[in-house]
């Protein structure tokens, strides 16, 4: 028997975790706060107070520190957060790929917005001359969103780049490497320079990208929300940008891309769910690595 730090019994019983209080658990446990949590999943604190003492009995650890201000995980439900995002995620996978397959539907592609486009292009084009070629739904998302998307369900097949994304619990295959150069204004002092390093980049606006959680990391750049507003604000002179060499294609003129010679190399992979024992998935990737 184990006991929190109230003195309340948390005897271990018999019982398999519900989804349920998984996803209210994961919910609490982000948020930190019983209150928001609620909130966001659109139900009364003391139900959903009520299934976390469950989930707790049911595991036999405490796995929230709570005070009249904060909750806390404890290193029990540090674990189960991590767990439970993967288990959630499998579960909403399996019933978004299975209602595709009872619609009838084709592929879902997630790639970053603004990346890979000249590689993608061309693997579309390919694809689509193959004999039986299924409807390829392309989803654009921001940066490191891909792997989200595939591991949930919203996608069958992604464009991933290392070292940026994990393709961990996944099957993929190399598609191509190459350097990355910093974009910026054209008339910007270092947009005459024919090579930059790392070090160079110190004091530059350079974007800043939303977090999982919403919100934005410090910095002095601008806010961004999707490739697009990056380019303009580039444009404008309000943000310079890290860019693999491929994102090149279709520069406009008041933007000069300058090589980066010690950024770290990129490798766009095409990854899928190793599971997968899709057809159309199959030939997809066949495709891919002749490209």
């Amino acid at each position: 028997m184990l006991a929190d730090t109230a003195g309340v019994s948390l005897k271990r019983y018999q019982g398999r975790v519900e989804t349920r209080e998984l996803r209210y658990f994961v919910a609490v446990a982000e948020e930190r706060h019983f209150g928001r949590a609620a909130e966001r999943l659109g139900i009364a604190q003391p139900p959903l107070s009520r299934a976390i003492q469950q989930l707790e009995r049911r595991v036999g650890a405490r796995l929230l520190d709570r005070t009249t201000r904060e909750v806390a995980l404890t290193e029990a439900g540090s674990v189960l957060l991590a767990e439970g995002r993967a288990a959630l995620d499998a579960v909403d996978a399996a019933e978004r790929r299975a209602r595709r397959a009872h619609d009838g539907a084709g592929l879902v592609l997630v790639s970053k917005a603004g990346a890979s486009e000249e590689l993608l292009a061309k693997l579309l084009d390919a694809y689509a001359a193959e004999p039986g070629a299924v409807e390829i739904d392309v989803q654009l998302c921001g940066p490191a969103q891909q792997e989200r998307f595939l591991r949930d369900g919203r996608a069958d097949v992604a464009l991933l780049h290392r070292p940026f994304d994990a393709t961990a619990g996944f099957d993929a295959e190399d598609l191509a490497t190459e350097g990355q150069s910093l974009f910026l204004p054209a008339g910007h002092p270092l947009s005459a320079r024919t090579e930059l390093r790392m070090a160079d980049l110190a004091d530059l606006p350079l974007p800043r990208w939303p977090l999982p959680d919403g919100g934005y990391p410090d910095g002095p750049g601008p806010q961004v929300r999707d490739s697009a507003q990056l380019r303009q604000l580039v444009s404008l002179g309000r943000a310079v940008a890290v860019l693999p060499d491929s994102a090149r294609h279709g520069l406009a003129d008041d933007v000069v891309a300058v090589r980066l010679a010690d950024a770290p190399m990129v490798t766009t992979v095409i990854a899928w769910p190793a599971h997968s024992r899709s057809r159309a998935l199959a030939d997809l990737v066949r495709v891919a690595a002749r490209l």
